[in-house]
């Protein structure tokens, strides 16, 4: 009698065993299907670390050999002036001076003044922006030593970049990621639940834009975070 008790004792327990189980993977399963998705967003402003300065100079003339020596001397003067304020010989390139000759328009119907018109860029690439702002407000100097400085050039305007992205990529994502836990709490609060582990995560593409349009050399990079949190009771 004993010998048939015991063994269906172990067969009940183990079905009952198995039963319980069976239920837990359900409740699992199903609290699986439970989840929420939020996004986190991480921003911050940096100082700019590059900036390009296209000097754009302008010279007039009517004899090909004296605009020639006027350019010569612009380029002189003009690097005279960023080396003794700290520019490196490595920051500095001149392109080629645009010429144009107007008696070469056969369009051109009014008295001419001036037959060649030409316009000297010398190009600043500098890691110092602090320096180069400072340059960049103090060049009417160059005015005063007979160089006509182009200010509204609409295609060579001074640019700022951030470049050091990485070095602040790994704190922003882990923002970005904290900020979206932020909100999954508030949600699964809301709806008497528990934050559980993260099912995905995507990461946004970085931006980097300008601040505002009169602080160019401030800029502000942005980043979002997307996440699904699964829901635990």
């Amino acid at each position: 009698m004993n010998d048939k008790i015991i063994p269906s004792l172990l067969i009940t327990v183990g079905l009952l065993c198995l039963g319980l189980c069976i239920r837990s993977g359900f409740v699992s399963f199903s609290n699986r299907d439970r989840v929420v998705s939020v996004r986190g967003l991480a921003e911050r402003e940096v100082k700019a670390n590059k900036v390009t300065w296209p000097i754009v100079s302008k010279i007039v003339g009517n004899d090909m050999n004296q605009v020639y020596n006027d350019i010569q001397n612009s380029n002189k003067i003009i690097i005279d002036y960023l080396k003794k304020n700290g520019i490196k010989d490595a920051e500095i390139s001149i392109n080629a001076p645009q010429i144009v000759d107007a008696q070469a328009n056969i369009y051109a119907s009014e008295k001419i003044r001036f037959r060649y018109n030409v316009t000297q860029i010398i190009v600043v690439v500098s890691n110092d922006v602090d320096n180069v702002r400072k340059l960049i407000s103090n060049q009417s100097e160059l005015l005063k030593q007979g160089i006509a400085i182009s200010a509204d050039d609409y295609e060579n305007h001074v640019t700022y970049e951030f470049t050091d992205l990485n070095s602040i990529k790994p704190e922003m994502i882990a923002q970005a990621t904290q900020a979206a836990r932020q909100a999954g709490e508030k949600f699964a609060k809301d709806s008497d639940s528990n934050l559980g582990k993260i099912k995905s995560a995507t990461q946004g593409q970085f931006s980097i834009e300008d601040r505002d349009s009169n602080t160019p050399y401030i800029k502000n990079v942005r980043v979002v975070s997307y996440i699904e949190f699964y829901l635990e009771d």
